[in-house]
């Protein structure tokens, strides 16, 4: 190794790099068990066997344990208005990196510089019980403007009366930027 041998950057092997989009770009990668790879994007993570990224906006939480990074991704729910969409969260994909150079630092950086706006609002006056809605407007790449999610907590149900009229006052004054809430 020269003087300069420390700049030198890894390179990921050709198959194990993934079929990136037009304008899409391999910001650090990590090896897995097995001969598996991660691979972070600027445009999102694609984890080991799932053949499709995983945008950065549709990641709800990712912790690192130093050893293993855990995703909580969220996926759609047929509910909702014009102006949002309901997610719910999928259960955890975990997966143990033998070598994760900067997959951990750039998955916390893209997931929290996605998040325009987060804000948690109490139904317990509209639905009787405890708990409440989070309404996130999140950033995505190639798409201007916002995309507007809302997540219920567990034991709310978005059918219940009063509950989607409700939400959709909190999107609208989360899209505003102004005012109190409703």
């Amino acid at each position: 190794m020269g003087v300069f041998g420390f700049l030198k950057r890894r390179r990921l092997a050709a198959e194990h790099r993934p079929k990136l989009g037009g304008d899409e770009r391999v910001v650090a990668w990590a090896g897995a068990t097995g001969d598996n790879v991660v691979v972070a994007t600027n445009h999102g993570l694609w984890l080991p066997g799932a053949g499709e990224r995983l945008g950065w906006h549709e990641i709800h939480k990712a912790t690192w344990s130093g050893r293993q990074l855990a995703v909580v991704a969220a996926r759609e729910v047929p509910a909702g208005g014009e102006e949002y969409t309901v997610t719910e969260d999928l259960p955890p994909l975990i997966i143990t990196l033998l070598d994760p150079d900067r997959v951990p630092e750039q998955v916390r950086v893209r997931v929290n510089r996605s998040i325009a706006h987060t804000s948690h609002h109490p139904l317990d006056e509209i639905t009787g019980r405890r708990g409440g809605v989070r309404v996130v407007g999140r950033r995505v790449p190639g798409v201007n403007g916002l995309r507007w999610t809302v997540r219920y907590d567990e034991g709310i149900d978005p059918q219940a009366p009063g509950v989607a009229e409700h939400t959709q006052e909190l999107v609208a004054w989360a899209r505003s930027g102004v005012g109190t809430v409703p």
